[in-house]
Parts: C-alpha cells; structure tokens; sequence
C-alpha cells in the first residue's frame, strides 16, 4: 500500500484525538487562552455537559481579523518568541483551536483593544469559513456546539452529562485557584451556577471559595526556596484529610498540573502523619525558571520535567515536613463544629448556634420570647422558641444524666492553664479528660492519645538504630525485570538500615538473605515485587516501612492506657503535656483525632450569651 499525505481535516482530527479527549479538555484550552490574553473576567457557559454547547467570554485583548485567520490553522500561535525553552503562556502549540473546528461546530468573534469593529471566523467539522465583520466587545467569544459531531465514535466513549459537567467545574476550579485576581462565573442548563469573585493578591481567599471556609482555619502557610525554586502555598493539617486526591492542587508557573513526581513528594510529606487511605488538602505554587522545567511532554500539558527532580521533591518533603512540625499538631476545626452540631436541638434554626435571630417563620413576639417565664404543665417539658442554643428554657431538650463516672478535680492554677491543652478539670466515663484552657476546653480521648504517643516512642526507637535483621537459612531468589532490579539495587542501602537484606543475583534476579526479625515468618517474594512496583510507579518504596509502622501501631494499641481506666490528676496532667511536646499527637495511629478543642465564644453561644 503506497504512502500518502493525510488531509489537514484528518490531520486536525488526529491531532483532537490527543489535544481534545472530552469536553473538560476543551474548556481547558479555551481558558488557558483566555488567561493569556490578560483576562480579568472569564465567563464559562455549558450544556449537556459541555458535548452540545461549551462558551468561553473573556475581556481580554482580543484579535483583529488577520489574527483571527490564522488562529484556526494548526501551530499558529503568539507565544514563542523565545523557543521552548522559555515558555511563559499557559497555551504554547497552537493546536487546540485547529482540532476543535475539526471535530465540532465552531465560532469565534473577537475585538481587539483599540479596533472600532470585530470579526468573526467560523469552522464546521474542518469546513472554514471566511472571516466577517460582526459585532462584538473587546475581547473574545468563543462558542464550540455539537462537541466530536465529527467523529461520532469519541462520543461513544464520553461518560454522562453530569460527570462531563463535572469535569469542566474541576477544571474552573483549578483555574479559580491559579488566578485569584481573575473573576470566573460557570453557568448554564445543565449545572448551578459557579462563581468565583476577583479576590485579587488574596490567595486564601479565593481558596476558601473553591475550597471551603473549613481550609482557612486548618491550613498552614508555606514559604521556602532552594536555588532556583520556590514555593508558596498552605498545607492542610494531618487530621483535616479527605477520602480522595481531589483536594489536592499543585502549580508549576501558574499551570495546574497533576505529575507523580509532586504526588508522591505529597505522599512522603505526609507519610507518617495520615493513615492509609486518607489524602491531605494541600495548594501548593511552584516558581521555577522556565528553563529547567519542561511543560512539552503531555497532550494536555497535565505532566512537568524538572530538570533536578531531587531539588524539587526535597523541597516540597522538607517545607511540608518543617510546618506540620511547627504548627500541625493540632485538631482539625471540624471535630468541634461536628460536637456543636451534636448539641442542636430538634426544630432548631438552620444556623444554630451561630444564629440567634428566630427563624422568619416564627418571627418574635411575647409568646415565643425565651425571656418570658417558663411554665410547666404536668409531665410537660418547658418549652421555648427553637434556635437559642442553651438559653432557658430550651436546656429542658437534652434528657441528660450526671454521669456517676465523672471524676472533678481541684481548682487549676492559672500556670496550668496557660498551657496549650491547659489543665485537666475532670475525666468522664472513665475514657475522656477535660482540660480548661486560656479561651475553652479541650476534650482528650485518653486511649487514643496515649497510642500515638507510645506509637512514636517505638518509631523513633526504630529510627535511632538498625531493625535488627532474621538471617534466612537458604536465601530466597526472586525473578524479576532487570528494570526492577537496577531500581532495588539502588535503595540496597536503605532496605538494610530497615532489616532486608538483597543482593544481585544475576541480571534478572535478586536474593533476599535477610528479613526484619519483628515481621516474623512473612512472604519474602512478595515484599520485594511490592517494593519494586512502588518504585516504578512513584520512585519511592515506603511499603516495608510501612508494614514496621504498622507492627509498631499494633504494639502501641495493645500497649497504651486503656478506656475504662480512671486516670490521678497528675497523670492526666502528665499525659496533656506529653502530647504538647510529640509531633503528630493530634491524632491516633487510625487517624481518628485525639482530641477536640470548643472555643468560650463558641460555648457561650450554647448557652445564648452571645
């Protein structure tokens, strides 16, 4: 069969194969685009999930009608005047307008600054249409219907309307966070409306709008530079966790990216702080001369080369490591708001207890006032107006019992107090102290705490000197990719310090001769093709210390104070000022929290104070 030259529509649809893979991906382009043109509204409107229509309005630049000719032609583009080793733009190929026309409806009417009219271009499936005058703002509208029209086989392969909606408010999101000066609104029929206000220079701002408020009050500031690379941002504290890497945004120059190599640095970073499973919530902003990072090695330009990959993930370990260190040790903020909750009472206003104004549905008067007296019919609870927290009336809600297990303690020093979990004031149900602080209280789950405090004690014991090693009688060979064996050759060193012993055992092999003597009798085979897939897929091996972590877990568990054990003052005492002194006792080695902090502002409004 001869060779021939491909047609520039086939060529294009190709091209959208790579460039364009859903809906999301084209919103993608369209405001890169936009953000290059120094846009400072960017209006984003879809429906049937992007596939039937997909608009982006900017108030940038714009483009005059020669330009607009040449911006639909494939690697027609602005932004490289100085080559690809200095890439400044988000968008830099020129393909994504080219491949879109290929493969959808597309329209495009633009005005630049300081032109007194506008043009329009439109192209159909790959068919062009000349460019003409039209009406039009400065800046862009552009306008993609009927989404892979051209290639019906792609929309086979497309995931519902909803999860393409979805996809495209991932894909503001993350825009959202990379510009705060730029105000975003997502609309359309098939989604609520999305809006990001400008925050301007206020990063965490325009994060808690993204994000959520609960990220501002569980988030730490990060600031550190090695070289030629620094980084900003906030770290979410251990126990503020999520179920998935959802939450997790990461920036090289402003372009979201998602590469392993940043992944797994968030990883080690927070290692021995979340359990497994549990992801941190992090935004972090990577400032890097552009040319020692390669932004050209993937289609949606998602993935990043550093030129010193090792600077970059020692930076990012090291600064998360330093500000848990100094600043993570505490409860997550939602431990606290989740026990105010608990004391809502039935009927209570949406706010309670944040909210002391009555609902519009029971507006005041004498009759609903909790000021007026109270009566009592007979087997009748009193009754007040909902929503007033603890105030009067309303404590008769709560069918609470003193607990016969509380056990009080003697007035606490100011000393005492002054100290971050305070003073112990009494223990309940034999399980949880109750410690009086400068502005609240802190309630202390005895057995968690004291878990992780003796779970760190055997770690730090583990790291201080070798693991002792169990010698095997006949060495056990494993057959592997020579690949592989390169990888786990390479870490040798750090294997024994942990107790595995390895050596190389001809080109595709490696012997195991040692194991760690506190795993016991364990499949040798098995670890070493765990660590060695851990090492392909993030270039680092934590699954065997992980399984020491683990043992050392066990051991604390069945070794720390257990509930039900009632505690002297001084040990309660002694055990608040263990944990304000161990990194990490914030939570247990389960990632449950240790202990919950309520504010006096908060308590009083419980009871209607304030």
């Amino acid at each position: 069969m001869p060779i021939s030259q491909l047609s520039e529509t086939l060529i294009n649809q190709i091209a959208a194969g790579e460039v364009i893979e859903r809906p999301a991906s084209a919103a993608k382009e369209l405001i890169e685009n936009a953000l290059d043109a120094g846009a400072t509204r960017i209006d984003i409107a879809t429906a049937g999930g992007g596939k039937a229509l997909l608009r982006v309005v900017d108030n940038g630049c714009g483009m005059g009608a020669e330009d607009l000719a040449l911006a639909i032609r494939r690697h027609c583009t602005s932004k490289l005047e100085k080559g690809l080793l200095d890439i400044r733009t988000l968008g830099f190929r020129g393909e994504a307008l080219p491949s879109i026309g290929s493969v959808a409806r597309l329209t495009i009417a633009s005005r630049a600054a300081g032109s007194s009219e506008g043009a329009e271009i439109a192209v159909h499936g790959g068919v062009l249409s000349p460019v003409r005058p039209a009406p039009a703002n400065i800046g862009t509208v552009v306008e993609v219907r009927d989404l892979f029209f051209a290639t019906p086989a792609r929309l086979k392969f497309l995931k519902s309307e909803r999860a393409e909606a979805a996809a495209i408010s991932e894909v503001v999101r993350r825009m959202a966070i990379a510009f705060p000066q730029v105000r975003f609104v997502l609309s359309g029929a098939d989604r609520a409306t999305l809006e990001f206000p400008s925050t301007g220079d206020d990063r965490l701002a325009r994060i808690a709008q993204v994000i959520g408020r609960d990220f501002r009050d569980n988030a730490i500031p990060i600031e550190a530079e090695r070289e030629e690379v620094r980084l900003t941002g906030f770290a979410g504290v251990p126990t503020f966790n999520r179920g998935n890497s959802l939450h997790q945004f990461v920036f090289v120059n402003g372009r979201p990216v998602q590469d392993k190599l940043i992944l797994s640095a968030l990883r080690g970073a927070y290692a021995e702080t979340i359990p497994q499973g549990r992801y941190p919530v992090v935004v972090l902003s990577i400032a890097i001369d552009p040319a020692l990072v390669d932004v050209n090695v993937h289609p949606a330009k998602s993935d990043v080369r550093f030129r010193d990959p090792g600077l970059v993930r020692g930076l990012i370990v090291g600064s998360i490591r330093q500000v848990l260190a100094l600043h993570g040790d505490r409860a997550s903020t939602l431990g606290a708001r989740g026990l105010m909750q608990a004391f809502r009472p039935e009927g209570a206003a949406p706010g309670w207890p944040f909210r002391r104004d009555p609902p519009p549905s029971a507006p005041w008067s004498a009759e609903t006032s909790p000021s007026r007296p109270l009566s009592f019919e007979p087997n009748e609870p009193a009754r007040a107006a909902p929503g007033f927290g603890f105030a009067e009336g309303l404590q008769s809600v709560f069918a609470t019992a003193p607990s016969a297990s509380a056990a009080p303690l003697p007035p606490a020093s100011p000393a005492e107090i002054q100290h971050p979990l305070g003073a112990a004031r009494a223990q309940l149900h034999e399980n949880y102290i109750v410690a009086q602080t400068q502005d609240g209280l802190v309630i202390v789950d005895q057995h968690a705490a004291h878990e992780r405090l003796v779970f760190e004690a055997l770690r730090k014991g583990l790291a201080s000197r070798p693991v002792p090693a169990q010698a095997l009688l006949i060495p056990e060979i494993v057959d592997l990719p020579e690949e592989d064996c390169d990888r786990l050759i390479a870490r040798a060193e750090e294997f024994s310090r942990l107790g595995l012993t390895i050596e190389r055992f001809g080109p595709g092999a490696i012997a195991v001769r040692d194991t760690p003597a506190m795993l016991g009798e364990i499949d040798a085979a098995a670890l070493i093709r765990q660590l060695a897939d851990e090492l392909a897929e993030w270039d680092s091996a934590s699954g065997l210390a992980s399984r020491l972590d683990h043992l050392a877990a066990t051991m604390a568990c069945h070794g720390s104070v257990r509930s039900g054990r009632r505690l002297k003052p001084e040990e309660m005492n002694a055990l608040l000022r263990q944990m304000e002194s161990t990194p990490g006792s914030g939570q247990c080695n389960h990632g449950r929290p240790t202990y919950i902090e309520i504010k006096l502002a908060d308590i009083e409004r419980l009871f209607g104070r304030s």
